[in-house]
């Protein structure tokens, strides 16, 4: 089978694992990741400047912002259905609690780093008033999430602002996405290998019709030792430039979207499955790490309904929801591996060096495998 470009790189030419030979079950879409779910798009800010010792309020700068619109900037205003999950909650998804309350979210989903996610948040906020007000109700909770990226960068300087969060929103954008150390992920590290956005998606035959489920991810967690792509434990024979050895941390934080039409309590049990598909590549899950998930779905449109008025939802029956099941795992696991193997070696505050994935170690896997 021929490997469509936009799987093997990125927009900018970054490498992504199938480039690298490697072909992990399942058949993803066009572009192989969230966007490849129709009206979903994303943005990114970056931010990365200077270098040498840490300076509070001056940098060194890698941070960033990345948002992500289920319905597009046009359809900000319609919520979905939603559900969420945690399986550890050393982190903050603001508006988690409406989401479980409700089963709706609305609006942008934002991430940064963990002290930026109040001014993401308070951003969203701002942009959903003064873009549909008229359309919404007087209040919005959108959802800001966070990764810690202290390690990297001046994470205490509260360098994104709220200008940033709104151009990543106002470029979000459908088609391939770049992967990798930009947005949010800037300044990430998964198992003491630089890594941050990763994205992937699959295509599920239910019914007589083909479904998308996409996955994005900001990784953020796991030791060396217990890297194990593929069930290989390639971390212990790479040695060097641990990073979190002595103080285990870190958090992912994980969105999944489909255009299959699910109910809340459905979306909350994908959710529930992206754990899994993070224990694939290794990680015990850490006391110090925010593992929260989030699921959504496009396939029903929720209207404002006139007062006292019914809305109608389909759903698929729950006896037929494994293959979604094994679609949200399989794309979790590549969108993490995507998130290291887009990634170079970035040396951030006081000469701190997170080192790239080698690739020649996972091509040495493909030939294996």
């Amino acid at each position: 089978m021929t490997t469509p470009g936009a799987w093997q790189r990125t927009p900018a030419g970054r490498m992504r694992l199938r480039g690298l030979g490697l072909q992990p079950p399942g058949r993803p879409g066009p572009c192989n990741a969230i966007t490849d779910v129709a009206g979903v798009t994303v943005g990114y800010t970056t931010l990365i400047g200077g270098e040498g010792p840490l300076r509070v309020g001056a940098g060194p700068l890698r941070t960033g912002v990345t948002a992500i619109l289920p319905r597009g900037r046009e359809g900000a205003w319609e919520p979905v259905l939603a559900g969420i999950s945690s399986f550890n909650g050393n982190g903050e998804m603001t508006g988690s609690h409406w989401v479980e309350e409700s089963g709706q979210l609305e609006g942008p989903v934002t991430i940064t780093n963990t002290h930026s996610v109040g001014v993401a948040r308070d951003a969203a906020t701002r942009w959903l008033r003064r873009t549909w007000g008229e359309k919404t109700n007087l209040w919005a909770l959108p959802v800001a999430a966070e990764t810690y990226d202290g390690d990297l960068s001046d994470i205490d300087g509260h360098h994104v602002t709220e200008a940033h969060v709104l151009a990543a929103i106002e470029s979000a954008a459908e088609g391939p996405i770049e992967l990798g150390s930009v947005g949010g992920g800037t300044g990430m590290i998964a198992y003491e290998f630089k890594a941050g956005s990763g994205s992937a998606s699959r295509l599920v035959e239910l019914g007589g019709r083909t479904w998308t489920v996409g996955v994005f991810v900001q990784a953020n967690f796991g030791l060396r030792a217990e890297f194990r792509p593929f069930g290989v434990p390639l971390g212990r024979r790479i040695r060097g430039d641990e990073l979190r050895s002595a103080h285990p941390m870190g958090s992912i934080i994980g969105v999944v979207a489909t255009d299959l039409p699910l109910l809340p309590l459905q979306l909350k049990r994908l959710a529930r499955r992206m754990p899994v598909g993070v224990a694939r590549t290794g990680t015990v899950g850490h006391n110090g790490s925010g593992d929260l998930f989030l699921a959504f779905s496009t396939g029903n449109r929720l209207p404002p309904a006139p007062e006292g008025g019914l809305l109608e939802a389909r759903w698929l029956p729950n006896g037929a929801i494994d293959p979604v099941f094994e679609a949200v795992v399989e794309a979790t696991e590549e969108a993490i591996l995507d998130s290291m193997v887009a990634s170079e070696t970035m040396v951030g505050r006081d000469g701190r060096r997170a080192i790239a994935l080698p690739h020649d170690a996972l091509q040495a896997l493909a030939e294996a495998l």
